[in-house]
């Protein structure tokens, strides 16, 4: 796991989504509503000429005419103890065990945690992407599942990938991007180094 996020640890889950994924997530009641992503898996073409999405799977929770925000799947960095990583965030809680994968959730704001999980667990704070998927980032989740008492499935991640107006759609327009139907395997129990493979396989029209 890189050394800048274990030293960032203190302040992960700390926090609400940051500024620029609220940006992303809070469109005007009234305002109309664009064709949507949020939900479906973005698919990194095999064209794609950022590296830092290269072979990349990506959950969208939010896509609207303010911008776009999701989770990258399929790039795990590590794993660390539940007790260990509760304890750098300030929380001793002795009955914790085993240890969670850690995953590269997106080049944007890496030191901010959030967690992808089925939707049977919810918080206030949590985002409902639909009826299968949430996304919730506060550190009481990260108790919860320690305790056993957290969602049944869930992903660790740290950033995440983030676009503008309009950014997002230009970048399908380029075919930069294909898409995919939402898959609860391939989110959360797939061998990560086959999820984009899979995901190619199962990839839809690109819009």
């Amino acid at each position: 796991m890189p050394s800048v996020w274990l030293k960032r640890l203190s302040v992960i889950f700390a926090c609400a989504f940051p500024a620029l994924a609220e940006a992303a997530l809070e469109a005007p009641k009234d305002a109309p509503v664009p064709a949507t992503l949020a939900g479906q898996l973005l698919v990194a073409a095999p064209s794609m000429g950022d590296p830092r999405f290269a072979h990349t799977v990506i959950l969208m929770a939010r896509h609207d005419k303010k911008g776009a925000f999701g989770i990258v799947l399929n790039k795990p960095v590590g794993e660390r103890p539940l007790a260990s990583l509760l304890e750098t965030l300030g929380e001793k809680e002795t009955g914790a065990d085993g240890s969670v994968r850690i995953f590269s959730g997106g080049p944007v704001q890496p030191e901010v945690g959030f967690v992808v999980h089925s939707a049977d667990y919810r918080r206030a704070e949590t985002i409902v992407v639909d009826s299968h998927v949430a996304v919730t980032s506060t550190r009481e989740i990260l108790r919860d599942i320690a305790l056993k008492q957290g969602p049944q499935k869930s992903l660790i991640a740290f950033g995440y990938a983030g676009w503008g107006p309009g950014q997002l759609d230009g970048e399908m327009a380029q075919r930069a991007w294909f898409t995919a139907e939402e898959g609860t395997d391939l989110i959360f129990e797939m061998d990560r180094a086959k999820v984009w493979d899979e995901a190619m396989k199962r990839r839809t029209q690109d819009l």
